[in-house]
């Protein structure tokens, strides 16, 4: 009898599992997404860019949570696309922040503490949108994957 409720179980599991993967495959078009872009110059560790686009993508979020309410909570039921991107030095965040400020889409740059491999109040990523893809495009479209 055991045997039968752990096939069965297996089989409930299974099935949840291919419908969540169907779901996703049926949703496989997104409006909205989030860029980061992390500056690759600084040499941040695995870890330490992780943290940061951590940083960059929360941050960016409660700010257009706050302005674009319906752009942040589209996003969000999509799924929550993010896409990473390379940029060369701290000029190139600036420039980004201006771009998207021109095009009033929500940013943040972010600056670390310097706790760790950092001097405090390096600039390291900035988090932009989320937004529709054709607007954050404008911005950061023509950057390379990190």
């Amino acid at each position: 009898m055991l045997d039968i409720r752990c096939e069965l179980l297996e089989i409930i599991s299974i099935g949840r599992i291919l419908n969540k993967r169907s779901y996703f495959q049926n949703r496989m078009t997104f409006e909205y997404k989030q860029v980061i872009a992390v500056r690759t110059d600084l040499k941040m560790s695995k870890g330490k860019t992780a943290v940061q686009v951590a940083h960059g993508s929360l941050s960016a979020y409660v700010k257009t949570k706050r302005i674009y309410p319906d752009w942040a909570d589209n996003w969000f039921s999509e799924g929550q696309k993010k896409i990473t991107v390379k940029v060369k030095s701290e000029e190139e965040i600036l420039q980004l922040a201006n771009n998207a400020k021109r095009l009033e889409v929500p940013f943040s740059v972010i600056n670390d503490a310097g706790l760790t491999q950092l001097p405090p109040g390096t600039t390291t990523v900035i988090g932009i949108g989320p937004t529709r893809n054709q607007i954050v495009d404008k911005i950061s479209g023509d950057l390379p994957l990190l």
